[in-house]
């Protein structure tokens, strides 16, 4: 059944990486078939939030030197890596970090690209004020950062890399929630060598409950999107 344009909300709670991008191409190309059956732009969508099992993504653009360690190593930490076909560099994805896969079309939504990926940093940006942590873009980057201007402190805590296929987006944001930290440590993430990653635990010291985060991107997201609807 079509829906209104209304953001519909899937919660997967953990997946393995590989299938959840599966399962993204099917959910893309029902959107996409629906918008070609029509000839329209369609209200039809889906937002799946997820947490990974350890797991290292590669985007298209991306260095494979930035991947610091070898198979073998993949192994003992019991990760592993995926190259894929979103924007970006590398990142990873693991248990305590919420993934969000919106997939609905821009057009409905009267939304460039540009528009859309601010209106996500914008929705990381008000849930992290939530927990009294101030979030903003750093230039020439994309995703969420803390004292994004400072040549020392600046560290990233949401990341974000999309595909766009006939206007329908995929992929998505990773917010650093309670995450291990360490895992980064194993790459340059995003590609970037000089800055940090932190968490919203590791901020507020103490482990912050992932229902209420969930919440709050709901929330957050549905505003700032549905508010740009034709």
């Amino acid at each position: 059944m079509q829906t209104t344009g209304k953001l519909n909300f899937i919660d997967l709670g953990t997946k393995d990486y590989k299938e959840c991008w599966d399962y993204q191409e099917e959910l893309l190309a029902v959107v996409v078939n629906e918008k070609k059956a029509t000839g329209n732009p369609t209200g039809r969508n889906f937002f799946l939030l997820v947490e990974h099992p350890h797991v290292y993504t590669l985007g298209k653009s991306g260095d494979e030197k930035n991947m610091l360690i070898h198979a073998d190593f993949l192994k003992k930490i019991d990760a592993t890596y995926y190259k894929i076909n979103r924007g970006g560099d590398i990142t990873y994805h693991g248990p305590g970090q919420l993934v969000g896969y919106p997939i609905l079309d821009l057009d409905y939504h009267n939304m460039g690209v540009r528009q859309y990926i601010e209106r996500m940093e914008d929705a990381i940006i008000r849930t992290l004020s939530f927990y009294g942590i101030e979030g903003g873009r750093k230039e020439g980057a994309t995703g969420v950062w803390l004292d994004p201007a400072h040549r020392v402190r600046a560290r990233k805590i949401c990341a974000i890399g999309v595909r766009i296929s006939r206007s329908v987006t995929m992929h998505g944001f990773a917010l650093n929630v309670n995450t291990d930290l360490r895992y980064f440590s194993y790459i340059n993430p995003c590609g970037f060598v000089n800055f940090g990653v932190t968490s919203i635990s590791q901020e507020l010291k103490r482990e912050v409950n992932m229902a209420e985060v969930k919440g709050l991107i709901k929330n957050n997201f549905s505003l700032l999107v549905e508010s740009h609807k034709k």
